[in-house]
């Protein structure tokens, strides 16, 4: 197996088209076409992490967050990333890297950490726009099953909780072709007229390319006229934070304790209780102030996210708690999350390869100490 094959198989969980446009995802730092050894997976890449997989003979790093963010002018060691980034090369060392692309995922980082609440009938925050697009295509009356099955088949025509989805309607297409043409129906410079189905189909943007490489597959017609757009429809499926509910009631102090003792914090931030009982539940694993009014919107009791600012506690105004559990501490368990569906992928993709070569780091990258 190589570091491209492993790396696929993360990017058909969590594509990088789920990323956000400011992130940096993907392989950071490698050979695509290197043999895979082990693989360590991580939250952060740090010179230990680094060290971590040199002792377990790991030639892959794959992190949560991205060692590198910004573009680097120089790299001599002057500052922890570039020495990370050095030493990894020096060790034949590859680096990849998730981040939101994991964090908009539905099964992601925030149903991680729903899940480990206990959370039930969990929905995205903030569902993502852009992402879904429509395909239009014209195709022979005869033809027009065998395009919709294969473009279902690679997940085209599915929006929210319903696949197989699409719309035809019927009409006249008229084409000649030239000299140099090689039409599959009619004859090269004879105007032809074909009854035709105009077959139009939704699916999330990150299958573009492999449905218009199906289309051109499986359309009869040498030259296949197609149109793609993107929809207005937000994707209840991609986006930022979740919504769920406790399956009883709790008081403020109970449902605060058990944050506390399931991802063990040293303490919690929050605002000033709110008069009623906490059934609805928002998260964001990471920085989620931007996303406090959402949660308000949502009807949550509480909202569970990091890296709160003194007056964004106010944002709160009585109708919801927010709980800063500290950034750390709401994702740390984002590199379980990965170990287990990569392991699971590659028993079905690769079962020759040990899925226990992908190796849960055993390293507490929290920068953030407690007194």
């Amino acid at each position: 197996m190589t570091i491209s094959e492993i790396t696929s198989l993360l990017e058909e969980f969590a594509p990088l088209d789920f990323a956000e446009d400011f992130d940096n995802v993907g392989l950071l730092v490698g050979n695509p076409n290197q043999k895979l050894s082990k693989a360590l997976v991580t939250l952060d890449t740090l010179e230990n992490i680094v060290d971590e997989a040199i002792e377990k003979g790991c030639n892959l790093i794959i992190s949560f967050h991205p060692i590198l963010f910004k573009g680097l002018k120089k790299i001599n060691g002057s500052n922890y990333v570039e020495r990370v980034v050095i030493k990894a090369i020096q060790n034949n060392i590859a680096i990849y890297s998730m981040h939101t692309a994991l964090d908009n995922h539905w099964q992601g980082v925030n149903k991680e950490i729903c899940n480990r609440l206990g959370l039930e009938n969990t929905e995205i925050l903030i569902p993502k726009s852009g992402t879904i697009k429509k395909l239009t295509v014209f195709v022979p009356l005869e033809n027009v099953s065998e395009v919709q099955e294969a473009l279902f088949k690679i997940g085209a025509g599915a929006i929210g909780n319903y696949s197989n989805c699409s719309f035809t309607s019927t009409g006249m297409g008229s084409f000649k072709g030239n000299d140099f043409s090689k039409p599959s129906i009619g004859k090269k410079n004879q105007l032809h007229i074909e009854e035709e189905i105009q077959l139009q189909l939704t699916f999330s943007s990150y299958l573009t390319s492999k449905v218009i490489q199906t289309l051109q597959k499986v359309h009869p017609y040498e030259e296949v006229a197609y149109e793609i757009t993107t929809l207005e429809n937000s994707n209840q499926k991609i986006g930022m934070g979740m919504v769920g509910e406790l399956p009883k009631s709790l008081s403020a102090e109970k449902i605060l304790q058990l944050v506390k003792n399931t991802f063990n914090c040293n303490g919690i931030r929050h605002s000033i209780f709110i008069n009623r009982p906490i059934k609805r539940i928002a998260v964001l694993g990471g920085s989620g102030a931007f996303a406090i009014k959402n949660a308000i919107r949502a009807n949550a009791d509480l909202f569970i996210t990091s890296d709160i600012k003194y007056h964004e506690y106010y944002q709160a105004e009585n109708k919801l708690i927010i709980a800063d559990i500290g950034h750390y501490e709401s994702e740390q368990y984002t590199k379980n999350l990965i170990v287990s569906k990569l392991r699971k992928k590659i028993s079905n993709f690769a079962p020759a390869f040990d899925s226990e070569d992908i190796i849960l780091s055993e390293i507490n990258t929290n920068p953030i100490k407690y007194f």
